[in-house]
């Protein structure tokens, strides 16, 4: 079988797939308070026809799956899909994206469905700013469910902080120690032009350099963990001590387009080569149409054939993609 491939030469295996633009929390930067407008229920791909695009995806070389959402956890039975993803034969790996909110009560079904990786996203240790953050009063439950998956086995779990500059400077230094003192890797991620409300700037982007040196400075010297994957989207770190480590997506400061592996699949059925697309293929038609495996498959390599070579943040030519991040897929 031919490799999926783009015409830059980039090799494909990794698909992010949401399965909900739904969420139970606010952040400012990716959705409003009130007044979301989500994809009617109907719209939303059923379990069966994500397992039979996971099937056609596998067959061409996809090898590791990551579900999103919104908040993949409000989606009823979510781990009857991981089950199902993780029997299908190629499938080597299955990550999943969570704020954590429900995590406690859903980590042993999620266990016994063969998920072991998990990103928590967490931004801060203050209950005061998270609320602000997310306008919802749900810490103590994303520290619970935490734990419980630390207890229950889970490994590795990431916890993702979204980088804002003049929001969360003074939480960069305790999310580490948080870090070390617990055995979870920190996954600082520059703050991206994908909030419904226009709020992004590049001068409320906290860089990747400026957390790397606030790290060193204040715990100890970080050095860049050598051969790491080149083509996963975080540069990892540890610290000189010996304790943890830490890693960063910097989408803005160090773009790393030129290494993608990575394919999506929204909720309601569009693929896109890049989280930024601004165009998106239609496959929930397919799926629902009767379309043989062939097809599907020819439109995943057409898409993928389409890719762009990055995303052009730091140009004039950079332009935001129609949907905020909720309704692409985290």
């Amino acid at each position: 079988m031919e490799p999926l491939v783009d015409q830059f030469g980039r090799l494909h295996d990794n698909l992010r797939i949401s399965v909900t633009d739904r969420c139970n929390i606010r952040c400012f930067y990716c959705m409003p308070e009130t007044g979301v407008k989500f994809q009617p229920r109907e719209e939303i791909l059923s379990f069966e026809e994500i397992e039979r695009f996971v099937r056609v995806a596998v067959s061409l070389g996809v090898r590791k799956i990551r579900l999103t959402g919104g908040e993949p956890l409000v989606r009823k039975d979510l781990a009857e899909l991981i089950g199902r993803l993780a029997a299908i034969p190629g499938v080597e790996d299955i990550a999943l994206t969570t704020n954590g909110v429900l995590l406690q009560e859903q980590a042993a079904a999620l266990y016994a469905a063969g998920l072991r990786r998990l990103n928590v996203h967490l931004d801060t240790l203050s209950r005061e700013k998270f609320l602000k953050i997310t306008r919802r009063d749900e810490f103590d439950r994303v520290l619970e469910g935490i734990r419980t998956a630390r207890e229950m086995g889970f490994g590795p779990i990431k916890i993702n902080v979204v980088a804002v500059k003049g929001l969360i400077d003074e939480d960069v230094v305790p999310m580490a120690r948080f870090g070390r003192e617990n055995g979870f890797e920190i996954r600082y991620i520059e703050f991206m032009p994908l909030d419904s409300q226009n709020l992004w700037d590049r001068s409320r982007v906290l860089l990747a350099d400026d957390m790397v040196r606030m790290l060193s400075e204040e715990i100890a010297p970080l050095e860049e963990i050598p051969d790491g994957d080149p083509r996963a989207p975080a540069t990892e770190y540890r610290f000189t001590d010996g304790i943890g480590r830490v890693g960063f997506i910097a989408s803005v400061s160090r773009p790393f387009c030129l290494n993608c592996n990575r394919i999506r699949l929204t909720s309601d059925g569009k693929l896109r080569y890049c989280l930024f697309a601004i165009e998106e293929t239609d496959v929930k038609g397919l799926l629902r149409g009767g379309a043989p495996d062939e097809q599907i498959a020819r439109t995943i390599r057409d898409n993928v054939r389409a890719k762009w070579l990055g995303h052009e943040i730091n140009s004039q030519r950079f332009v935001a993609p129609p949907r905020p991040m909720y309704a692409i897929g985290g």
